[in-house]
């Protein structure tokens, strides 16, 4: 039985490549912010918070991300301002330095958004160039 091997994929342009290294790293740095800050840097109870567990729902993506999975970059573009809201909530409220590392999950919120906007416009204009050729003249 001959199996066909898959046909060789063309690597991704460095457009797609940026954003998809500049969303794993706004992901990952989320998550580390969010132990760091419940655990150590500034918990709501000496000693840690549960509020540490925060960041479970965003090791999901990760894997997704890091497979080029449309569907991951979209969702992830949607959850991301949950942990926005949170930010703005807990910078306005918060003390020193609790708010300014609130501030720092906000700047991150939008590094992560407007990597997954741009992976995905990237992608789907590449997409769009590839199904309809240019006229010849």
């Amino acid at each position: 039985m001959n199996i066909a091997s898959p046909a060789p994929s063309t690597p991704p342009s460095p457009a797609i490549q940026l954003s998809r290294w500049l969303a794993v790293g706004s992901l990952t740095t989320l998550i580390l912010l969010g132990l760091a800050w419940e655990l150590w840097l500034s918990p709501l109870r000496p000693g840690g918070s549960w509020l540490a567990l925060k960041v479970l729902p965003l090791c999901i993506p990760i894997a997704g991300l890091l497979k080029n999975k449309m569907y991951t970059y979209r969702w992830v573009s949607l959850v991301v301002w949950l942990y926005f809201i949170e930010g703005v909530v807990r910078a306005w409220g918060d003390r020193a330095p609790g708010n300014y590392l609130a501030l720092l999950e906000v700047a991150l919120c939008l590094s992560l958004f407007g990597a997954c906007l741009l992976h995905i416009r990237t992608r789907q204009r590449s997409a769009a160039a590839v199904a309809s050729p240019a006229p010849a003249a």
